[in-house]
């Protein structure tokens, strides 16, 4: 059913490329930040500036992390480490916390000017979703995760959010580790082993490999397939809506999902 195996109840889907076009607003403002960051301590130390690199830099150190983490993991590999600071630290601040709020201000002055766009075929992946009875939440690294929910429209079709604010107020640690995860299926009254799990990052994969979870579908939306699937991906697709391709929405599943085994694997 919806492309999923039979054992499967509750959806856990990733926001920013995934259900939403913002990947490439989170990725402007990471590149606009760390090349503002980078350019002015090559200045000062006289060494030649190396810009963040909005493929390979954004997807391996910065897509699907929360903010901070996304900052310590980046500026690592330049060999950079910063005093953590505080949540409340000034954008002006060379602070790990400091670099993130800049990116922050300039993501919002970016969905401000930009608005938010969703992927059809995700969205009418949702609504055949909560035509059959499955279980539906958001799972997102962003703070701003909320408002992009609104914004997209998307509030109707989704019962439940883990953000970044959800995971600071419970000590969730961020993805790759699967805590954001299961706190969604906790949500939603579901066993992992009972959750799909629906990510284009790297980090996210590899973190619905480690919980554990029943399914565990890549969305490729950037050419990287292979990696999606070596990092834990069972299967990978470009759009959700290649998974409606067979589904049959005339069945309801919820009542009937129960009886069939959590360790079944294939399509159903």
């Amino acid at each position: 059913m919806l492309g999923l195996p039979g054992h499967v109840t509750a959806c856990l889907f990733d926001l920013d490329g995934v259900l939403t076009q913002t990947a490439r607003v989170h990725n402007a403002a990471w590149k606009q930040t760390f090349d503002e960051f980078l350019r002015q301590r090559a200045a000062a130390s006289g060494e030649p500036f190396q810009p963040f690199d909005p493929g390979p830099d954004y997807n391996r150190y910065v897509d699907g992390r929360p903010r901070a983490d996304g900052v310590r993991s980046f500026l690592a590999s330049r060999g950079i480490v910063l005093p953590e600071g505080a949540p409340d630290d000034p954008p002006d601040a060379d602070t790990v916390n400091g670099v993130g709020n800049r990116k922050n201000v300039l993501l919002l002055r970016h969905l401000r000017d930009d608005g938010v766009e969703v992927y059809p075929g995700s969205v009418r992946y949702l609504q055949a979703a909560a035509t059959v009875g499955l279980r539906r939440a958001v799972v997102t690294a962003s703070a701003n995760g909320g408002e992009v929910v609104v914004a997209a429209g998307l509030e109707p079709l989704l019962e439940a959010r883990v953000d970044g604010l959800v995971a600071q107020a419970q000590g969730l640690r961020g993805k790759p580790h699967p805590d954001t995860f299961i706190a969604g299926a906790s949500l939603l009254g579901v066993d992992p082993t009972q959750a799909a799990v629906f990510e284009d990052a790297l980090s996210g994969v590899a973190a619905g490999r480690a919980g554990g979870f029943g399914y565990v579908v890549g969305v490729d939306r950037v050419g990287q397939a292979d990696e999606l699937l070596a990092h834990g991906a069972d299967i990978v697709v470009k759009d959700l809506s290649e998974l409606l391709d067979t589904a049959d929405l005339s069945m309801p599943i919820a009542n009937t999902a129960a009886h069939h085994s959590a360790t079944e694997r294939g399509p159903a």
